[in-house]
């Protein structure tokens, strides 16, 4: 695991912190797909109740939240996936011939086997 983490967006009252290496990896899916830029969300899924969804987009829904990362890159949150977003850190790590996006999400209170779902505090409900 890489602990670590160069920090692109570290204010403080945004939503989600993105690594520099995350932002460079959205910079290229971005280019390539000549979107706008991402969507991230959640949605109910998997064996322990949530996934990160992940979405290159032309034109996001009105009430999403921007986050300027960049000049040329943009992250829209979904403002009813925020409750269990915010303080999320999204990093972009390559392991081995692997390369995944890592959610460090302190709101996850379980992950499942496979990794591809968690549960979360009933506080943090979306």
């Amino acid at each position: 695991m890489n602990t670590a983490i160069e920090v692109q967006h570290a204010d403080p009252q945004a939503p989600v912190v993105v690594t520099e290496s995350a932002v460079q990896h959205f910079r290229q899916q971005i280019l390539v797909a000549r979107a706008a830029g991402l969507r991230l969300s959640i949605k109910e899924s998997g064996c322990t109740g949530y996934m990160y969804v992940m979405d290159l987009v032309d034109a996001p829904p009105p009430d999403d939240l921007l986050m300027q990362l960049a000049d040329d890159v943009r992250l829209w949150i979904d403002r009813a996936s925020l409750p269990v977003l915010r303080g999320t850190t999204v990093d972009f790590v390559r392991e081995g011939l692997n390369s995944l996006l890592r959610f460090g999400n302190p709101n996850a209170k379980d992950y499942c086997g496979c990794g591809e779902s968690f549960s979360i505090d009933g506080e943090a409900r979306a």
